[in-house]
């Protein structure tokens, strides 16, 4: 061990105190008619209207799942163009996993979407192009863009000028036999080649000017676009329909200066592929930068108004705490709900809101106070952009009857029963539901519509950076909330179909995000996050970026990123982006495993470019386990070994190891998880920290600098670090023990190098009561309270739906109450943490910038 961990270890034990301690017909023109506009049709309701009504979507394997309608599929061939397995990765080029043989291959396109499969073939298209194989392969170039298709089949597509045009239609491939039979057919996946022909950089969303406003929108399959300018947030009709232009996929209007205030919708004209049809889709401008209450339409807002500056906000980098190294990073993750809905100290038109941040006297912001003194210096709110499962209009929220629950006894079901009965219709949500990634969240504003979210946003950031806290934002790039034409919370995937999310192999949505996973793969994805990256960092002044899901992202998106960022200056944009600092999660799952859909930005991929990534290793090798395996597995500081809690952890022996080896992953992880740091292991060899290995065997460190390290052991999902250290530690251990526990905890990863990760009241001991997803779990289980009159144990079973399989272990702990801290506990756990805080920042030696710089400190044993 080197003598930099040993006095670390050091500092910690002499820290601890007895009290310390997550449409269709078809039309026989020519091709050329394609690029003739078409005649408006009538203006229906809004999609989002609550009296639309439309038909499902076809495809059964789209994110609406809804089953095939028997009338449509006479065979499985007739069905095929419900799927789409080939792909026109480039102008000249579709590849298709099929074997031709000496048959011969069709690209068929129809503009009325007529297209269908007979025994005869397909019928109902404009245009038949004949196809030629090439056995020569894909090209590199497309292999690194697509490498889950590699050994497709190469069909050259012959050199057509209306290329552009024919991508607007209802497209199929079909394969036919020397004799003249139809084997195969299917759809088309349009990444590559939109990408091809239509990657842009020019304006987009609204655009204003002394004289006038300007639309523009990106839709290179759309047919006709239409924007619905009103005058209202909803209800009315439109004052005007104003018909777009198109060039090149771009479609634009120029509208008056009195536009400015209204609202618009979008109505697109396209073919969607999750319906077979031409659909009037009724959507969101993707660069919103305002809205009305849930979305309905887009606000028509200037961001550089000075009417939606508070005062002083053009001089606030100026005021933003130094940063002098990301080094000096700690991060307090929050929740803009959990931070005041319950703190009696804020006015309540303020509570769970933006403004209850600039409540300079509440006993939140005065805890804040304490913990950026102390040396926090970043606060991590979750998502705060406009997100689905929380109404905005705060009137239709329903309440539960707290102070009936709080009658009921500590192990009571009837506790979740009530707050699940609502949980969809309260105001609580962590917001995982992506709608709209570029407009403040309406629910935490005092108005939703007009400019106030903006305002008050702004307000909020103000407040935090005025009191030595830089803000970083909870960004979710990875997935949307809605997909296909008819979706209130559909917006992408109605504007260019089958473009902003991935797909598989038979052109159904990728969903092992949670739903609808996004393409940052594909140029206009990767430019979409790009550009919303730069307006919360320029026009709301944020100081971070958390990426939700990070690996399911590309590399090369998150280069670039940081790039972009670390471009703006004060000078030029206000911000000095050089202290921006951006880090997520950098798990490698799904389609994306193993670089499956190119380089992702995933732990082992992302060393030596800056970006950091949660370390789960120590996470996992304190508390035991991981958050998937059995809710007793022991760890370092929960007892593994040398206070066993009945849990079969094996013989004596192997307890003893994987103590030991725990150690080990401990040491890499306080050496900020470096690749090359040189240590001795459990068995008394000199390994580097990618010689130490997981229990799968995985290399446990991954980075080449202190600043891409994250460490933590809890975070908004999972227990709370309270709650599984009362899990996971022996019965009889006393709330003192399990008080100091915490603040072990907490101390490790306070005084390890790289950045320290904290999620709200780790400190105060807080507790959801063993919830151990409180996503939608409502106010009740994610109260803090900043009184510290309690931390929130013992408040009813948690929710049914995530946690009933562990009910048997957890209601006797719950109905224990010698489980429960009192508030002297509660105040020796706060001082206990920002003594460590203290500690930290009262030396260099806990923030060492260099890798070089650790193992040089670093003596071998």
């Amino acid at each position: 061990m080197s003598l930099l961990l040993s006095s670390t270890f050091s500092v910690l034990s002499t820290t601890l105190t007895p009290n310390g301690f997550r449409s269709s017909r078809r039309n026989p023109s020519s091709l050329h008619l394609l690029s003739n506009p078409i005649s408006r049709p009538s203006l229906s309701p809004p999609a989002h209207s609550k009296t639309f009504r439309r038909r499902q979507p076809l495809i059964c394997c789209s994110s609406s799942s809804m089953p095939i309608e028997e009338s449509v599929i006479t065979s499985e061939l007739q069905g095929s163009l419900l799927y789409s397995r080939a792909y026109w990765v480039s102008k000249s080029i579709i590849a298709w996993n099929v074997d031709l043989g000496d048959g011969s291959c069709y690209l068929y396109a129809s503009k009325f979407a007529a297209l269908s499969v007979t025994d005869d073939g397909i019928q109902g298209q404009d245009v038949k192009i004949k196809l030629e194989e090439d056995n020569g392969g894909l090209p590199a170039n497309v292999i690194e863009k697509f490498p889950h298709i590699r050994d497709y089949r190469v069909f050259k597509v012959p050199p057509v000028s209306e290329v552009k045009s024919l991508l607007k239609c209802q497209l199929a491939v079909a394969t036919f036999s020397y004799d003249g039979k139809c084997i195969n057919a299917t759809g088309l996946q349009l990444p590559g080649v939109l990408d091809e022909l239509f990657s842009y950089n020019g304006p987009l969303g609204a655009v204003f000017s002394p004289e006038a406003v300007s639309l523009y929108l990106w839709a290179p399959t759309a047919q006709a676009v239409y924007a619905c300018i009103y005058g209202e947030p909803s209800g009315g009709d439109p004052l005007e329909v104003v018909q777009l232009k198109e060039v090149d996929g771009v479609w634009s209007t120029n509208g008056p200066k009195s536009w400015g205030g209204c609202y618009y919708v979008y109505e697109v004209s396209v073919y969607h592929p999750s319906t077979l049809q031409i659909e009037k889709c009724y959507a969101n401008d993707p660069y919103a930068r305002g809205l009305s209450s849930d979305a309905r339409r887009t606000l028509l807002v200037n961001l550089d108004s000075d009417t939606l500056k508070p005062e002083g906000w053009d001089k606030l980098a100026d005021e933003k705490p130094d940063i002098i190294s990301f080094s000096d990073i700690s991060i307090y993750e929050l929740h803009i709900r959990d931070f005041s809905a319950s703190d009696h100290t804020v006015h309540p038109d303020f509570r769970g809101g933006y403004l209850a941040f600039t409540s300079q006297d509440s006993a939140g912001v005065r805890h804040l106070k304490k913990l950026s003194n102390a040396g926090i210096s970043h606060v991590h709110l979750l998502p705060t952009f406009q997100f689905a499962g929380v109404d905005d209009e705060k009137e239709k929220w329903k309440c539960v009857d707290t102070q009936m629950l709080e009658t009921l006894p500590p192990d009571s079901i009837e506790q979740q029963a009530q707050i699940t009965a609502i949980q969809d219709e309260d105001g609580y949500n962590w917001g995982y539901n992506p709608v709209l990634w570029g407009v403040p969240k309406g629910s935490y504003a005092s108005n939703p519509n007009g400019p106030c979210r903006t305002i008050e946003f702004r307000k909020m950031v103000q407040a935090l950076n005025r009191i030595g806290l830089r803000v970083v934002l909870d960004v979710v790039y990875n997935h949307l909330h809605g997909s296909g034409p008819f979706d209130e919370n559909s917006v992408l995937d109605k504007i260019v179909p089958g473009y902003y999310l991935r797909r598989n192999a038979d052109g159904c949505i990728e969903n092992s995000t949670c739903v609808n996973n996004t393409a940052s793969e594909h140029f206009m994805v990767e430019r979409l996050i790009l550009d919303d990256l730069l307006c919360w960092a320029v026009d709301y002044k944020v100081d971070g970026f958390r990426f939700d899901l990070m690996g399911h992202i590309m590399k090369h998106t998150m280069v670039k990123a940081k790039s972009a960022l670390n471009s703006l200056s004060k000078e030029s944009n206000g911000v000095d982006g050089s202290t921006i600092y951006i880090y997520g999660e950098g798990w490698d799952f799904g389609e994306v495993a193993n670089n499956g859909r190119g380089v992702n930005a995933s732990q082992f991929n992302l060393c030596g470019t800056g970006v950091g990534s949660f370390n789960d290793r120590i996470r996992d090798a304190m508390l035991g386990g991981s958050p998937f395996g059995h809710p007793l597995q022991q760890g370092f500081v929960t007892g593994l070994s040398l206070q066993p809690n009945g849990h079969d952890h094996g013989m004596e022996a192997v307890t003893k190891c994987m103590l030991a080896v725990s150690k080990d992953h401990i040491q890499v992880g306080m050496a900020a998880n470096l690749k090359d740091f040189v240590q001795t292991n459990c068995e008394g060899k000199e390994v580097k920290g990618s010689e130490v290995l997981t229990y799968d065997g995985a290399p446990v460190a991954y980075a080449l600098c202190p600043t891409e390290t994250i460490n933590y052991v809890s975070a908004h999902d999972n227990e709370t670090l309270f709650d599984i250290v009362s899990l996971k530690t022996p019965i009889e251990v006393s709330v003192d023990e399990r008080c100091r526990i915490n603040h072990l905890a907490t101390s490790i990863i306070a005084l390890s190098q790289g950045i320290p990760f904290f999620h709200s009241g780790d400190e105060m001991l807080r507790s959801k009561s063993l919830d151990r997803d409180s996503y939608n779990s409502s106010d009740w289980f994610n109260r803090l309270d900043f009184s510290y009159n309690s931390n929130n144990w013992g408040v009813g079973l948690p929710p049914k739906e995530k946690n009933e399989k562990n009910w048997p272990l957890i209601k006797p702990r719950l109905a224990n109450p010698s489980f429960k801290p009192q508030k002297s506990h509660i105040l020796a756990a706060v001082e206990n943490f920002l003594n460590v805080l203290q500690i930290r920042y009262s030396s260099p030696l806990f923030r060492l910038r260099t890798a070089n710089a650790i193992q040089v400190r670093a003596v071998i044993q």
